[in-house]
């Protein structure tokens, strides 16, 4: 594992936008039998989620969280020295996207902008990049925007996908100050590169006519070769196997114990692995908050989302000890042990067009 340590450098700001329009796992019954989507909703624990209008994309939604953000906070725009994208659904395979949201925003020309692209460990792995520019001294604010719109890349007859994913989109503010310790443990594992995946579209396998046609597979799921795919059975595997281990790992390289934190913030995957987690640590469960009920898997973007959404008054007027763990397609994993110490953390809202 990838070990790093920080000191007085942390999260000042949080924010967290997602669409105004709700899609409903009931109403996939028109094409799964009522039986079967009733049982996925009490297993995995997603009532609805919130899709993006066809011409938003994940940058509109990060966009306007950090325009938000921003003037929450009063911040000074020429105090933000780096901005980093993190999403596996930019605007354009090329040009990157961090670089017009610069200018979108009205930040200095002076300023760092680039993206990253990774899985649901996104956040944990791109927050790890924003505290090592932050440490550095020449470095006042690094603004990380995460969002994603899977929404785009799930076809709505996959039985599998489409009862999980919805959109969101987040800005958080990483600066000097009185945050404490904080550490990181970042983790690999290619070999299992196979189980979540888009298989056409990149360079691999370029697009052409065939793979952009639907395809049925023996399951009953329709997609075509353009939109996601993923081996669940594989995927709960990796995670029971590797996340509690690396919590475990990550909080004695801290010399901290499990009773110490006042909060474990998972990537909201499903209810199902979440409890499990739950259970393998012995953790009660008021310390684990959960928002995946409301906006479904919003894949990396959804640790920041938890925290707008379930800890924005708590966090604002006390310190709190945080775990954050995030995990998914690459494999990849990450846990974050975080000091927040009177973090501005604005409440979900709507986009609105």
């Amino acid at each position: 594992m990838a070990n790093l340590a920080f000191n007085n450098v942390g999260i000042s700001g949080l924010c967290s936008v997602v669409p105004s329009k709700r899609v409903r796992n009931i109403d996939m019954s028109s094409f799964i039998p009522k039986e079967e989507i009733e049982k996925t909703i009490n297993s995995i624990g997603i009532i609805e989620k919130r899709y993006v209008e066809p011409t938003i994309c994940a940058s509109d939604l990060c966009f306007r969280a950090a325009e938000k953000l921003i003037a929450e906070m009063e911040i000074d725009k020429s105090t933000i020295d780096v901005l980093i994208f993190m999403s596996q659904t930019p605007d354009y395979r090329i040009p990157a996207t961090a670089p017009s949201l610069q200018h979108r925003l009205g930040l200095s020309k002076n300023t760092a902008a680039f993206d990253i692209s990774l899985s649901c460990s996104g956040y944990i792995y791109s927050l790890s990049v924003a505290y090592l520019y932050a440490s550095s001294p020449m470095i006042r604010r690094v603004l990380l925007l995460d969002g994603e719109t899977f929404s785009k890349i799930v076809n709505l007859k996959d039985k599998v996908n489409a009862p999980l994913y919805g959109d969101a989109g987040t800005a958080t503010i990483i600066e000097k100050g009185d945050f404490g310790l904080s550490y990181f443990s970042l983790n690999s594992d290619g070999s299992g590169f196979e189980a979540i995946k888009i298989p056409a579209g990149g360079s691999r396998n370029m697009s052409d006519c065939e793979n952009l046609k639907e395809k049925t597979d023996k399951y009953g799921n329709i997609r075509s070769d353009h939109q996601i795919y993923m081996d669940g059975g594989e995927v709960f595997n990796f995670t029971m196997r590797e996340v509690p281990k690396d919590i475990k790992n990550l909080l004695s390289y801290a010399n901290t114990d499990i009773e110490s934190l006042d909060y474990m913030v998972f990537h909201q995957a499903n209810k199902f692995m979440t409890d499990f987690f739950s259970k393998k640590l012995k953790v009660a469960s008021e310390k684990i908050p959960y928002c995946l009920d409301k906006f479904g898997n919003t894949s990396s973007a959804s640790i920041p989302l938890t925290i707008s959404s379930e800890l924005s008054s708590e966090l604002k007027t006390k310190r709190k000890k945080i775990l954050m763990s995030g995990f998914g397609a690459g494999l990849s994993w990450g846990t974050a042990l975080i000091d927040f110490n009177n973090c501005n953390v604005v409440k979900v809202f709507d986009y609105q067009l």
